[in-house]
């Protein structure tokens, strides 16, 4: 069975358009290219220079694959589509948001807490939250959640301890104060209303 050359010329265009027409409803390039080839060999065929079918279909492949490679980088540089990037709202709606801690959470082990219905590995930034125990979280570092303890008092009395124990050193390596800061101008002491003497 002979193929009709008027029918295959005519199906290489018909094709070619078609494939440029696919390029609209599915952007990338690919699509765009193997109809320019199919264009192009079938305005090769009308004009008479491929008229054996076969060398037609290998000069399609080869044209458009060659364009494809070719042109299709320079194209989608110059013809890009408008993108944007954007942070996603999943990580900052959780944020803050309470957590159970499912296994120990410390800061160098990674523990596992349940959120939205899933365990997740977890770690803190200092301290370490008992199986059980309620966290926040603060941020996601990848897929390890980073939390804190709900209840502050146990950082917060930790804290003024540390600082009671700064504030008693500096008291046992200062010394007693001066009572007389009249000549003092630079500090709290200085009263610029007051008589200044001598």
């Amino acid at each position: 069975m002979d193929l009709d050359p008027t029918l295959l010329t005519w199906a290489f265009v018909g094709g070619g358009l078609a494939l440029m027409f696919l390029e609209v409803l599915l952007p990338g390039g690919i699509a765009f290219f193997l109809g320019v080839g199919g264009i192009v060999v079938g305005g090769l065929r009308a004009v008479g220079l491929l008229l054996d079918p076969l060398m037609a279909t290998f000069t399609w492949i080869f044209l458009s694959s060659g364009l494809t490679i070719a042109l299709r980088p320079l194209v989608l540089r110059f013809a890009q589509g408008e993108t944007s990037l954007g942070l996603t709202d999943e990580d900052a709606e959780a944020m803050g948001e309470v957590v159970k801690v499912v296994e120990k959470v410390g800061p160098e082990e990674a523990g596992r807490i349940r959120f939205r219905g899933a365990t997740w590995d977890a770690r803190t930034l200092e301290g370490t939250l008992p199986e059980g125990a309620e966290a926040q979280l603060l941020y996601r570092d990848n897929l390890t959640w980073v939390v804190e303890p709900v209840d502050h008092a146990d950082l917060d009395a930790e804290l003024s301890e540390a600082i009671g124990e700064d504030v008693t050193r500096q008291d046992e390596t200062a010394g007693p104060e001066p009572t007389d800061r009249s000549s003092d101008r630079s500090g709290l002491g200085y009263d610029p209303s007051a008589p200044q003497t001598g």
